[in-house]
């Protein structure tokens, strides 16, 4: 599997993916490929050698809730509409429970999309936005919030293969419009299982009786690593460490995280701003 990146980036570079893909911010429910079905069952290149920042004292405060407080101006609410209106709606739908998790569903996409695409994250991990960095964010936050989701049984799986759908659709628009239009399928296909790949990966490193270097060796591999192998030198391995503790914290956070805000989207991941503020002056 991770060989495979080398390949697949590879190519897609060819045709201009690696500067021009963006996420956007509305989506569509079109894809017919099962998250569910899963979840049942479930760099080469170097670094410079002083990080940007002190990463060794970032992200190991205590997790807590990532909930935004009921008057937030960020927190997104359904709609309400009285009357005629009301009554038509209802008779579309609208208020189903379908729809509702269709609709919290883009809102967790669009928190996703968010931290994944603030400019700082990269800043903070050191990282070049590529399409290969994007594209491992974005699966390293998926991950997150479907494994949130899974505490929820089936409610929760249900809503993570909305949120799937909304992913994997929003990825396709984003390659066909930076030019891949005969070879999208095939493409689709490799990023597809680039994917589970790394969600396996993830699951399996953040077991109780995994190795505690088992998580930085995948988010290397999977994130900082061009072609998946090689060891990372000792800068790097500190960015590489510090991510995994940024995502066993997203992970204890997301678990105090009440339900209603997350099939509502109403939570927000943790700020880099304010990690990267206290990491300041601590050489």
């Amino acid at each position: 599997m991770l060989p495979r990146w080398g390949r697949t980036i590879t190519n897609l570079s060819r045709v201009g993916l690696q500067n021009k893909l963006k996420f956007g911010k509305d989506f569509n429910v079109v894809s017919c490929r099962s998250y569910a079905k899963v979840a049942a069952d479930s760099m080469d290149r170097s670094l410079p050698s002083e990080p940007l920042m002190n990463l060794d004292r970032m992200f190991w405060s205590k997790p807590c809730s990532l909930a935004l407080a009921p008057d937030s101006p960020l927190r997104a609410e359904e709609p309400k509409y009285e009357g005629v209106k009301h009554f038509i709606l209802k008779l579309m739908l609208f208020y189903s429970k379908q729809s509702k998790s269709i609709r919290g569903a883009n809102v967790v996409y669009r928190r996703i999309i968010s931290q994944v695409d603030k400019p700082l994250i990269y800043e903070v991990f050191n990282l070049e936005k590529t399409f290969k960095t994007t594209f491992s964010l974005l699966v390293l936050h998926m991950w997150l919030c479907l494994r949130r989701l899974k505490e929820e049984g089936k409610e929760g799986v249900e809503f993570g293969q909305h949120l799937y759908e909304i992913y994997n659709h929003d990825v396709e628009l984003r390659v066909s419009k930076a030019g891949v239009n005969l070879l999208l399928i095939r493409w689709m296909k490799d990023l597809e299982k680039i994917f589970y790949g790394n969600i396996v990966a993830y699951d399996s490193a953040i077991l109780p009786e995994a190795r505690s270097d088992e998580l930085p060796k995948v988010i290397w591999r999977n994130i900082f690593s061009d072609d998946g192998s090689s060891q990372p030198n000792d800068a790097a391995s500190r960015t590489a460490q510090a991510m995994a503790r940024y995502a066993r914290r997203e992970v204890g956070c997301l678990s105090l995280t009440d339900k209603e805000a997350i099939l509502s989207g109403n939570f927000m991941f943790t700020s880099l701003e304010t990690q990267k503020l206290n990491s300041k002056g601590c050489r």
